[in-house]
């Protein structure tokens, strides 16, 4: 449902929001002018209140700003599909970062492919509009076999004999190994997992400035997610977390320098806001003890059957969607769901598509956790039958997503030592698993997915607009901000 028009004057957690014209001091931005969207995960209208992004909070004030109202569920793919293409997930089909795939009886998580989002995207209509427009996508998602003219994006190589080696992919193929020779390897390792830091996201505004010095494309988007990691970690009201707003603040105002001062006009948005949670609720635990779950034996680990189970959750973040194969158990999963601690609320298929996301893709339910809980995936009751890949960094394998493989397993006395034995192994040619992260999800503090209540823990958006905007927008709104027109 799109925003009502607000009052032209309005304030957005301190940020003044006025109308402005160009003699007034905003830039009125054409579709033709040159422009980077700087996409900073995480970013609230309450991080611009506080006293940790000055500079940001700084440049955003006389600017067009607006909070953005989440999409539902307020996660990555789901965010920017709905950006990039002006539709909900019920049309473009990203009903999260991961689904079941009934055909197949697989789940999968992180997939790359552009053709999976079923929309037209924001620069097939620029560059219908405008012949030769150029875009370069730099690390948003479902960045493979996409149409813009630009991309950069995390692929690591698979090796038949099961190595794995950090790396990215771009198109077109030859600025690969000219940005690795001028910015060096991409710091994989920060870019998820335990170390998971502000290395990457330095690395990717850098790539955003090697991009614009070779290639200038009319529009770039830049995804910058630092402030997801330690929001989550240790959640947003942890002085901890403090230092990631500090170290971003002064890295996307630099780039947001970097680009302005090569004529760029800016605008800076975000996907979600992070909130704190107490609770993790591992919903597939939940349906074992009524016995809809599937569990079969592999080598003394127990593994999720998906084909046989008569119901399971693919869990992401604070929104889980409930695959129901016996339709008789429909209604008693339903009440089952609803009955647990930390469940909000269940959408059966009537609520789907009130919400604008039924969809083939979409579970059978989908439940919401409340608002200090979140949804983790395990289903293996004794941790020593816990999945070979539970304890690893591993985000295709797991039906669902992990938070804590941002954590180091605090019961290892000595992962240093652990991590070097597992590098030598690999480097001897032998099979390892590094098997350092922490089974306790009570870990997380910190979640997103469901929609939040206070609007200051909105995602936001700031900067280059044709007209003021009004102080709430939808999600789908801003497609039409991407193409100049609002």
């Amino acid at each position: 449902m799109r925003s009502k028009k607000r009052p032209e004057t309005e304030h957005l957690a301190g940020v003044v929001v006025r109308a402005r014209n160009c003699t007034s001091g905003l830039v009125v931005h054409s579709p033709m002018m040159r422009r980077a969207v700087l996409n900073v995960v995480g970013l609230t209208a309450r991080d611009l209140a506080g006293t940790e992004m000055p500079r940001l909070a700084a440049w955003a004030r006389g600017r067009s700003a607006a909070r953005i109202r989440p999409a539902f569920p307020a996660v990555t793919c789901t965010a920017q599909a709905d950006y990039l293409t002006g539709q909900l997930p019920s049309v473009h089909g990203i009903v999260a970062n991961g689904w079941h795939d009934r055909a197949l009886g697989e789940v999968h998580f992180w997939k790359q492919s552009n053709r999976l989002v079923g929309s037209p995207k924001v620069w097939d209509v620029l560059r219908a509009e405008n012949p030769g427009f150029r875009v370069a996508n730099l690390f948003w998602w479902y960045n493979m076999g996409s149409t813009v003219d630009i991309a950069v994006t995390p692929r690591p190589i698979y090796c038949a004999d099961g190595a794995k080696f950090f790396d990215i992919a771009s198109y077109p193929q030859h600025l690969r190994p000219a940005m690795k020779a001028a910015l060096g390897d991409f710091p994989f390792h920060t870019f998820w997992g335990p170390k998971a830091g502000i290395g990457a996201t330095q690395w990717i505004a850098d790539c955003a400035r090697w991009i614009e010095t070779h290639e200038k494309p009319d529009l770039s988007l830049v995804y910058l997610p630092h402030l997801d990691y330690d929001l989550q970690r240790f959640g947003p009201n942890d002085p901890r977390s403090n230092q990631a707003r500090r170290d971003m603040d002064t890295l996307v105002c630099d780039l947001i320098d970097f680009l302005e001062a090569k004529g760029i006009g800016v605008t800076v948005l975000s996907e979600y806001g992070i909130t704190a949670v107490d609770r993790a609720v591992p919903l597939n635990r939940v349906l074992r003890s009524r016995g809809w779950l599937e569990i079969k034996d592999e080598q003394g680990h127990e593994v999720l059957d998906y084909m046989a189970s008569r119901a399971f959750a693919v869990v992401d973040h604070q929104i889980a969607h409930v695959t129901v194969h016996d339709p008789a158990i429909l209604a008693d999963v339903k009440a089952a769901l609803e009955a647990t601690p930390g469940v909000g609320r269940v959408l059966d298929a009537s609520a789907q598509r009130t919400e604008g996301i039924a969809h083939p893709r979409a579970g059978d339910l989908i439940a919401i956790a409340d608002d200090h809980s979140w949804f983790s995936y395990p289903w293996w009751e004794d941790d020593s039958k816990a999945p070979d890949y539970a304890r690893t960094v591993d985000i295709h394998r797991k039906p669902g997503y992990d938070p804590c493989e941002l954590f180091l397993d605090p019961e290892l006395r000595f992962p240093v030592l652990k991590i070097a034995g597992f590098l030598l192994r690999k480097k001897l040619g032998l099979r390892a698993l590094l098997e350092v992260i922490p089974l306790d999800a009570s870990l997380v503090k910190g979640s997103h997915g469901r929609i939040p209540a206070d609007p200051l823990d909105w995602p936001v958006l700031i900067g280059a607009s044709a007209r003021a905007l009004p102080s709430e927008i939808a999600s789908t709104d801003v497609f039409e901000i991407l193409l100049g027109r609002a």
